[in-house]
């Protein structure tokens, strides 16, 4: 008979689950752009809001740090809020995916290339 043959349900059941991973990771992909993450330095003067995905959607700037003489330090509380914002994005994004892949039985901390 053709005992060889086993294996192909198997197989069939793997692209069934990957095919199933992809619709997810799809799903996942459209999530990541509608959650928000803020950002902040200054102690809020300046807030940063990016999507999960890490897409810069705003800007809060505290008008009392409008001050001619402190532009640089206005521009890296800029900077730093972004980065903060940048930041929580993809700490977020990664906390997502791992909640995907949990049930895929990789090893923990395994970095998937997407």
């Amino acid at each position: 008979m053709l005992k060889g043959l086993g294996g192909l349900g198997d197989m069939a059941k793997m692209m069934k689950a990957a095919q199933g991973f992809q619709e997810k990771m799809a799903q996942l992909q459209e999530d990541l752009g509608n959650v928000t993450v803020t950002g902040e330095s200054g102690a809020g003067l300046v807030k940063a809001t990016a999507t999960a995905k890490g897409e810069l959607t705003g800007i809060e700037i505290d008008p009392s740090i409008f001050v001619a003489s402190e532009k640089e330090v206005v521009e890296d509380l800029i900077l730093a809020a972004i980065k903060d914002a940048q930041s929580k994005a993809s700490d977020r994004a990664k906390e997502e995916m791992g909640k995907l892949t949990e049930g895929l039985g990789l090893p923990p901390g395994m970095k998937l290339p997407f």
